[in-house]
């Protein structure tokens, strides 16, 4: 029996999902916010984006559930002793990467070191030669003829896997939407591909596809090679990556939850009892756009990586304050407020059932805008030495130490390239869908 590991982190991210959870369902219930969430899963370019989303938050949900494994009995005792590693479901999916590991540099796809070793023969001749590589490409007898076939024929299964898969969901997706209409499942799937449906499933169903084929690519490959090389200590470069959206996913998220309630406290409050109050609060968020630089003595990574997330959440806190300032300013005079108030109303009733629900749009919005920006902030802090743990798997942490590699010669410049790849990925994919947020959430756009 593995011994099961919660994390502070873990912890959070679950405790964000059930939250997230929760407000879509309240959501669905109340006909105010289910009209702009339709305008934005109506959105081609956001429903894109939240498939890719998606398919990194079940990465990060994956790589936060951790464990810890029984070691082999001995036969001495009846007791079980569990490994000190903290492993997690995604090193288990892993496992071959996770483990297969070579002596050090080795380029995308390579069945060789990247660098020159002395190699001493059996009849004590010594040359200089690249040493095969313990995994990659191990079961080719000749890389240099069986190399090119094999890849074609990985690169064939992969597209012919992901071609049945997208054939099973575009049949899955035509009796959901023959069920939910009146339409027979052949005339659904027809109205699927010729992008007939209201929600822009065409696009989804595009995107899904565009996913399972990387994620056959990755299945066929990156077991035989290392898609991405290996680093300096032979580490595979692919794996890094993947365990690295975690740390993109907590920061990004987590921030969130540590600002949300300095910023809307304080940026109501501001805006609606103005006075002494709103002079101190202001005269807070001036200072606290001027912070000293943080730093932590913490040892455990996980515990360093929680309190960068408080760190940039008090520091974050100041911009969606001074937007709930002004627009609470604003709502204070509105006839209804006004008329609440004389009729004997409290403040804090005023404040909760009028002036909040009125400015979460605007919550909303910033939340989603903010995402990408803090993940781009960890890979900034981390490349300066001041983010996440260094023993930690982060995209800050792979760019700074191909910082490094990339003065060698030859260049080593995979490791920058992944990462760079993913975070792209990642923080253009929440771009765009907190383009279609405010759009359908900003009253503003539709009076225009």
């Amino acid at each position: 029996m593995i011994m099961p590991v919660i994390l502070w982190t873990d912890a959070l991210v679950f405790l964000l999902v059930a939250v997230v959870l929760t407000f879509a369902l309240y959501a669905r219930s109340k006909p105010h916010l289910r009209a702009p969430w339709r305008h934005v899963l109506g959105s081609r370019m956001a429903s894109a984006s939240i498939v890719i989303l998606l398919a990194y938050v079940v990465i990060g949900l994956l790589d936060s559930l951790h464990y810890r494994a029984p070691l082999e009995n001995n036969g001495a005792s009846d007791e079980v002793h569990y490994g000190v590693e903290v492993l997690s479901v995604l090193d288990y999916l892993l496992e071959p990467l996770h483990t297969r590991t070579e002596k050090t540099y080795s380029a995308p796809f390579a069945t060789h070191l990247y660098t020159r070793e002395t190699i001493q023969h059996p009849d004590g001749s010594q040359t200089r030669e690249y040493p095969r590589l313990t995994w990659g490409g191990r079961h080719l007898a000749d890389p240099e003829a069986d190399f090119r076939s094999d890849i074609l024929v990985r690169v064939a299964t992969a597209c012919l896997q992901a071609l049945l898969l997208s054939g099973l969901l575009l049949l899955l997706l035509g009796f959901w939407l023959a069920r939910r209409t009146q339409y027979t499942p052949g005339h659904a799937i027809r109205s699927i591909l010729a992008g007939r449906t209201r929600t822009p499933l065409r696009v989804i169903l595009l995107t899904l596809g565009l996913l399972l084929l990387l994620f056959c690519l990755a299945l066929n490959l990156s077991t035989a090679y290392h898609v991405f090389g290996t680093d300096k200590v032979g580490q595979d470069v692919f794996y890094q990556t993947l365990k690295s959206i975690r740390t993109g996913l907590v920061i990004g998220t987590l921030t969130t939850l540590v600002m949300l309630p300095f910023a809307i406290l304080m940026g109501i409050l501001a805006g609606y009892a103005r006075g002494w109050i709103d002079d101190l609060i202001q005269y807070i968020y001036y200072v606290a756009n001027h912070p000293e630089k943080f730093e932590t003595a913490l040892e455990r990574a996980d515990i360093r990586l929680l309190f960068l997330c408080i760190i940039l959440g008090i520091t974050s806190w100041t911009g969606l304050c001074r937007l709930l300032r002004g627009e609470s300013l604003k709502l204070r005079e509105s006839e209804y407020i006004k008329a609440a108030v004389a009729l004997g109303v409290s403040h804090a009733k005023v404040i909760t059932r009028h002036i909040l629900p009125n400015v979460m749009h605007i919550v909303l919005i910033t939340v989603v805008l903010d995402f990408s920006g803090l993940v781009l902030a960890e890979a900034v802090l981390s490349y300066v030495g001041v983010g996440v743990d260094p023993t930690m798997n982060s995209w800050g942490n792979m760019i700074n130490s191909a910082r490094l590699e990339m003065a060698r010669e030859p260049v080593v410049w995979w490791s920058l390239l992944s990462a760079f790849l993913f975070m792209f990925t990642l923080v253009l994919a929440a771009n765009l869908f907190s383009d279609a947020v405010r759009d359908a959430f900003d009253p503003r756009l539709h009076q225009r």
